[in-house]
């Protein structure tokens, strides 16, 4: 029997968990290690976007197939922290690895342990001090990311734990996790309560998206004639095509929404932790709220919760319609389906001017779109930056299916739409994956579309190059005229193109649709794309100034 390492240990459970790639920055023995057993290094060009990759990849799956982020002790943990609080700020399942200082040196100033300095941004973490307890430690780390509320765990093992050699054979099972269903009696109480509403509106967040639900909340939703608006990361929880469908929300408003949203007596949640943020829509007072989520933690937060339902989403959403079913209860879809329809299609007409739009600089509507035209939503993935082209597409692009948009942006540094989109691309390799970003966001991280060209992760970015930021332009407005404060600048298709990957710059609104073809033919190679385009300064969206302004 050959002597395992602790390095070879934690490898092997990676391994044997079905691990398939992890993202990494040296410097990790576990890197050399896992490479040896055939596990893929995805080499980054700064930590937070190899985290933003495990991040997305965790995200696309549903978690069923985790992400993992392994880093140096020090600098590496230091550089990676960003990166895990915007996982714990989204509730990603994500497995972090960095190395630790050698037991001798923990608690030495000015040692960093990312053990300690982790605390608030992971949902469990431990320090390995020895060899003997790294599989025992990792056992219980897979258990905690498959069982409940998902979040990111850290696994902090000190460097002579890692150099070590376990005494005997490693003996390892692949975890399950554990789902847990709602109180009986809750159940039947909240439906006495949604039944006696008069207009009940469906909030759902990405709880369901994780309890692959969404089958059981298009049932429960059409049972109810409800309509159903989701959060921003839950967006994709509900096929956007539905007629019972009234979109997602971030800053942005749409009519149609927010008029369901106001004449709702009863919002019903599900999959979601009601948290109240700048960056999506928060619920009106004077509502029975009735929040299932699968963490106590959330209910009674924020808000008033009349009837709560603690649970995975699938079991929950199962005995919502088993009640109803014992009830004889079928509304639809019916005349709220009919009138969120209605609703919908009058945003859309009320915005087709933008999107016809043959403005130069080109107006970003024109882009959606077109991609809208092109493209199958149902074979894309699509996300955005924070910022404005979040708020620009998260009303426009219907997402048919689960996890075909991968919604962001409460809390979190720009630049995180790329790494996600290379995630994502490395989930599902067949669909078309493509990230929009502006120039702040390009500036911060573009030198990993060097990232995508190593590794041959065939993705598409689509960079709104305004000139400036333009989402902060009232924020920054003396700062701009006196000191020009605002103004970003750059030619970045001339970076992509010297990082390897394809490029196009774009300025006239009809020369976006055949650079895309010529970026899907690249990235369908496995060569990444990049099309820069030339667009308007103006930073409008339902909520935020009128169609024409």
């Amino acid at each position: 029997m050959v002597a395992m390492k602790g390095v070879d240990v934690i490898a092997e459970v990676l391994r044997r968990e079905g691990v398939e790639f992890i993202a990494c920055y040296p410097h990790n023995d576990l890197i050399e290690a896992c490479a040896r057993i055939g596990i893929r290094p995805v080499v980054c060009r700064q930590e937070r976007v190899g985290i933003a990759i495990a991040d997305g990849f965790s995200r696309t799956t549903n978690g069923k197939r985790l992400g993992v982020f392994v880093m140096q002790h020090g600098p590496g943990a230091e550089n990676a922290f960003p990166g895990v609080a915007q996982a714990f700020a989204d509730n990603v399942p994500l497995l972090v690895l960095p190395a630790g200082e050698p037991t001798s040196r923990q608690g030495i100033k000015p040692v960093f342990s990312a053990y300690d300095n982790y605390g608030e941004i992971t949902k469990w973490r431990a320090f390995v001090p020895s060899v003997d307890r790294i599989a025992p430690t990792l056992r219980h780390a897979f258990y905690r990311l498959r069982t409940g509320k998902s979040g990111p765990v850290l696994v902090e093992t000190a460097l002579d734990a890692l150099a070590a050699e376990l005494d005997g054979e490693l003996r390892y099972e692949p975890v399950v996790g554990s789902r847990f269903g709602p109180d009986g009696l809750a159940v039947r109480e909240a439906i006495d309560a949604v039944l006696a509403a008069q207009q009940p509106v469906i909030y759902a967040g990405q709880g369901v998206l994780y309890a692959q639900a969404s089958d059981e909340l298009v049932r429960f939703a059409e049972m109810l004639d409800a309509p159903v608006l989701t959060t921003m990361p839950g967006k994709s929880a509900f096929p956007e095509q539905h007629p019972l469908s009234i979109g997602a929300s971030a800053i942005t408003k749409p009519d149609h929404m927010m008029h369901f949203l106001r004449e709702a007596d009863c919002v019903f949640g599900i999959g979601t932790s009601f948290t109240r943020t700048l960056y999506g829509t928060n619920v009106p007072s004077g509502k029975v709220m009735i929040q299932a989520t699968n963490s106590e933690e959330d209910i009674n937060k924020d808000y008033v919760v009349q009837h709560a339902l603690v649970g995975d989403a699938k079991l929950t959403l199962a005995a919502l319609i088993a009640e109803l079913e014992a009830r004889g209860v079928d509304r639809g879809p019916g005349p709220r389906a009919e009138d969120a329809t209605t609703r919908k299609n009058a945003l859309l007409d009320k915005w087709r001017p933008e999107f016809e739009s043959n403005e130069v600089p080109i107006n970003q509507y024109r882009i959606i779109a077109d991609l809208k035209q092109r493209l199958d939503p149902a074979a894309t993935i699509i996300t955005h930056d924070a910022g404005t082209p979040r708020e620009q597409i998260i009303s426009f692009w219907e997402a048919p299916t689960p996890r075909s948009y991968l919604g962001w942006g409460k809390t979190t540094q720009l630049g995180f739409g790329l790494g996600a989109i290379m995630g994502a691309k490395l989930a599902e390799p067949d669909k078309i994956c493509i990230n929009i970003m502006g120039d702040s966001a390009i500036g911060m991280v573009g030198m990993d579309i060097d990232t995508a060209v190593r590794n041959g992760i065939g993705i598409i970015t689509i960079i709104f190059n305004n000139g400036i930021m333009a989402i902060e332009s009232v924020a920054l407005s003396n700062a701009h005229e006196a000191y020009g404060a605002n103004f970003q600048g750059g030619h970045y298709a001339d970076l992509a193109e010297s990082l390897g990957a394809w490029s196009r710059r774009v300025e006239q609104p009809d020369a976006f649709l055949p650079a895309l073809e010529e970026a899907l033919t690249a990235a369908g190679e496995g060569r990444p794309a990049v099309i820069e385009c030339v667009v308007k300064a103006g930073y409008i969206w339902p909520g935020r100034g009128e169609p024409g302004s």
